[in-house]
């Protein structure tokens, strides 16, 4: 397929990950891409180049409003607009409990996870509209459905995402940019690394994901078709919405029970 020939596509947290497999295969479908993060962006370019595709690494913090106007501008120059941008970048913040939850690290998290996609919406939104149509991705996660997949901070911030993908997709009504969100479920990324590395190690692989119906954890590439599908003309009517993509786990999210100042089993 072909689906994004000539198309200036921007994807933050391109470095690793779900970002690095989506700029990959938006590249390996006729895409221009700008792979943008705080590292290893211009490895993924690098990487699309060597394959044949066009693209060009950039650093940025995605939680940066100037980072985020200096990227924009950048895929507007060098690809003489913007069709897609996929707001991929986050942080995990860990696992403390609410309690345990200093203010300065949900701060952080809320600054990268949320106030990022709302700068990549802000200021991508009317370059994409000057194109006529298009489409802007964001990244939640199924800790931003309902509780029992992430820390407090973590899954504040992507039920956020979740919001801010229903909301600006009500007020860019009649500019033919739609805007959706994926909720991933549990992803072999580099925020997830050391999950998987140390399930490897202690031979326990087959326990990751185990609460899923799928019994497995997901590829990045499995993440990122399904932003590939929302960023294209396949979607062209699927507007506002969160996709999750997670084996079921959100059909129950079955979790350990915790309770206020002790956990049981």
């Amino acid at each position: 397929m072909a689906r994004f020939t000539g198309k200036s596509i921007i994807v933050t947290g391109a470095g690793s990950g779900i970002g690095r497999a989506a700029a990959t295969l938006f590249a390996a479908e006729g895409g221009q891409v700008i792979a943008a993060d705080k590292k290893g962006a211009e490895a993924t370019a690098a990487a699309i180049r060597d394959a044949g595709g066009t693209a060009h690494g950039v650093d940025m913090d995605a939680g940066n409003e100037e980072d985020v106007v200096r990227t924009i501008a950048l895929a507007c120059d060098k690809f003489g607009g913007l069709d897609v941008m996929f707001a991929n970048a986050g942080i995990s913040g860990g696992m403390a409990n609410i309690f345990d939850t200093d203010v300065s690290l949900i701060t952080e998290v809320l600054r990268v996870n949320l106030i990022g996609p709302f700068l990549a919406i802000k200021h991508a939104a009317p370059r994409i509209a000057e194109r006529g149509q298009g489409a802007i991705i964001l990244t939640a996660s199924v800790a931003g459905i309902r509780s029992g997949a992430g820390s407090p901070a973590y899954s504040a911030s992507k039920a956020g995402v979740i919001n801010l993908a229903q909301v600006s997709a009500q007020q860019l009504s009649g500019s033919n940019v739609r805007v959706n969100a994926i909720c991933p479920g549990l992803t072999e990324t580099g925020m997830t690394q050391s999950v998987f590395d140390y399930a490897r190690e202690a031979g326990k692989i087959d326990r990751v994901g185990r609460l899923n119906p799928l019994r497995r954890g997901a590829a990045p590439e499995e993440l990122a078709r399904v932003a590939l599908f929302l960023a294209s003309e396949d979607a062209s009517y699927v507007n506002g919405q969160a996709i999750a993509v997670d084996g079921g786990l959100s059909s129950s999210h079955p979790v350990t029970k915790q309770e206020y100042g002790r956990t049981s089993a």
